[in-house]
């Protein structure tokens, strides 16, 4: 956007200047004049000036700057930790191929990390067509200014007409950034992408107003059309040995990094269990288990199955359990085998998380909790006193 003073209708009466909160706009020989540098566009002089219209804030259309027609191709953020490519990325693969293949265009994966280049190799047969590997001892950790300026640069280069990325703590981290350095829109937390064919445009569907209503969003005037996409609701890439394509490695060095931040040290969560994103099998407690000490049953019944400890919001937010366990629309978003949810009422933000699980057990002592109108299976009692009785049981079995 852009501001502008019409000098012929301004008659410095200093309105805008008290309308001001950015203290932007001086009174010259009696004409208003704008500090772009200070000035932020929030358009109070605009609506301080409505009686004269000298004031006016043009909102311009980015695509009469950029020639979308330059952009094509789908591209994808390859997430890593520790050298070793996150779950979400395959899915992103995934979803990134059809889409692909439904505009007919390639599919490209972006690979920041350091001494990769064996998983670079991997993505092509992973459904990627070219590889953009970005490589060097500063990359290997993730850091926001850092990877935001590399996938600046490789949108600058590539010109993608779709990005996307996982709606994980790293994606929801940096991407926003990276959208608004590129003046392009963003749908983050998508649970379904789709193509208007017609437009070729991006469908991102994502859940609204508490999850109550999905909105389909598009961006028909900025490229790239940027989404994050929630982990475990799409279905991962399929491995092909056979497949082909272009790897393009691009060496980095410590004078390309302008980094705000650096990291001191990374403390990792000890967990007997497995982590919840990647696990068949989920126990998870709710407020109904009543206090911390019961989590335990949780976990001793997650550790006879091989399973994961979950939790909704409501746990912990009482500080029973970490944040790595919330299961829910502002917490992890998971598709088990098998779903055991303890002592969980079922909030719609809760069940958004989860719903999609193979199979669902629900233990609780309403019968009228909705989470039992999504469960496969319900037990209607005191989770306190079934879940000794069902750990007890399924030891019994699988030691049999």
């Amino acid at each position: 956007m852009s501001i502008k003073v019409d000098i012929e209708k301004c008659i410095g009466c200093s309105l805008c200047v008290r309308a001001c909160a950015q203290n932007a706009i001086q009174i010259i020989e009696k004409k208003a004049v704008i500090d772009l540098e200070k000035c932020n566009l929030c358009a109070a002089c605009v609506e301080a000036c409505r009686k004269y219209s000298a004031i006016s804030i043009k909102k311009e259309n980015v695509a009469d700057g950029v020639d979308i027609s330059l952009y094509k191709n789908v591209a994808v953020f390859i997430e890593q930790r520790e050298n070793v490519i996150a779950g979400v990325s395959y899915e992103m693969l995934g979803e990134g191929r059809k889409l692909a293949d439904q505009l007919g265009e390639k599919l490209v994966a972006v690979l920041i990390g350091n001494d990769m280049h064996n998983e670079a190799e991997k993505l092509i047969k992973y459904g990627a067509d070219k590889v953009c590997y970005y490589n060097g001892e500063s990359l290997a950790s993730f850091l926001d200014d850092t990877y935001s300026k590399v996938i600046t640069d490789f949108i600058k280069d590539e010109k993608p007409s779709i990005f996307l990325a996982g709606a994980t703590a790293t994606g929801r981290s940096f991407i926003p950034k990276v959208a608004a350095q590129n003046r392009c829109g963003l749908t983050a937390d998508c649970t379904r992408l789709d193509i208007d064919l017609q437009k070729r445009l991006l469908l991102g569907t994502r859940p609204a107003f508490g999850g109550n209503l999905m909105a389909t969003i598009i961006c028909p005037n900025h490229r790239p059309q940027m989404a994050t996409v929630r982990h475990k609701v799409m279905k991962p890439a399929s491995k092909n040995e056979g497949r082909t394509g272009e790897i393009v490695v691009h060496n980095i060095g410590t004078d390309y990094i302008n980094e705000r931040s650096r990291i001191l040290d990374i403390i990792k969560e000890v967990e007997s269990t497995i982590n919840i994103t990647e696990a068949d099998v989920i126990v998870s407690g709710g407020r109904g288990m009543q206090n911390a000490d019961n989590l335990e049953l949780i976990r001793e019944l997650a550790e006879a199955l091989g399973g994961a400890v979950g939790a909704s919001r409501a746990v912990v937010d009482a500080g029973w359990i970490p944040y790595s366990h919330q299961v829910g629309q502002t917490g992890k978003t998971v598709c088990p085998k098998l779903y055991i949810a303890c002592g969980i009422s079922g909030s719609v933000q809760h069940m958004a998380g989860m719903q999609s699980s193979d199979f669902i057990i629900a233990i609780n002592k309403d019968p009228d909790a909705p989470i039992f109108q999504i469960a496969n299976l319900g037990i209607v009692g005191d989770a306190l006193q079934v879940l000794p009785e069902l750990t007890k049981s399924f030891k019994e079995k699988i030691t049999v």
